[in-house]
C-alpha cells in the first residue's frame, strides 16, 4: 500500500515516546497505533487524525481538512488533513497533538474474532 515514507517518519520521530507505538498497514497506509489505539494513518497524500468527537467541528473549520467518510458513515472524531496543510511545523505538530491528546481517551477496539 503506498503511502507517503516522509510524513510516516516526521510522525514516527514526534510521536516517539507517546507510549507504545505499534505500526499496521490498513485504510490504504501506515496506521500509527499508540497504547492500542488508532492514533494518525498516513496515506499517500493525506493524514487521517482520530480528534475525537469533541474536537471535530473546530478541526474541519481548519484549512486542508475534511470529514472521514466509511462505508457511507461519517465518522465523527476523524478527519482527513491534505499533506498541504502540515507542511508547516506548528500545523503538523497541531494535528499530532490533538491525536495524542484524545488517544489518552479514546477507547480501543475491540479484538475481532477468528473465522
Amino acid at each position: 500500500m503506498p503511502y507517503n515514507t516522509t510524513i510516516a517518519n516526521r510522525v514516527r520521530e514526534a510521536i516517539a515516546g507517546a507510549g507504545d507505538i505499534e505500526e499496521k498497514t490498513m485504510f490504504r497506509g501506515m496506521c500509527f497505533m499508540v497504547n492500542g489505539k488508532m492514533c494518525i494513518c498516513v496515506n499517500e497524500d493525506k493524514i487521517m487524525c482520530r480528534i475525537g468527537p469533541e474536537e471535530y467541528e473546530t478541526a474541519l473549520e481548519k484549512p486542508g481538512t475534511r470529514p472521514m467518510v466509511h462505508n457511507g458513515k461519517t465518522m465523527t472524531g476523524f478527519v482527513f488533513v491534505s499533506a498541504d496543510a502540515i507542511k508547516a511545523k506548528k500545523d503538523f505538530d497541531y494535528w499530532v497533538n490533538a491525536s495524542l491528546a484524545f488517544n489518552k481517551d479514546a477507547k480501543a477496539s475491540k479484538p475481532k474474532k477468528k473465522k
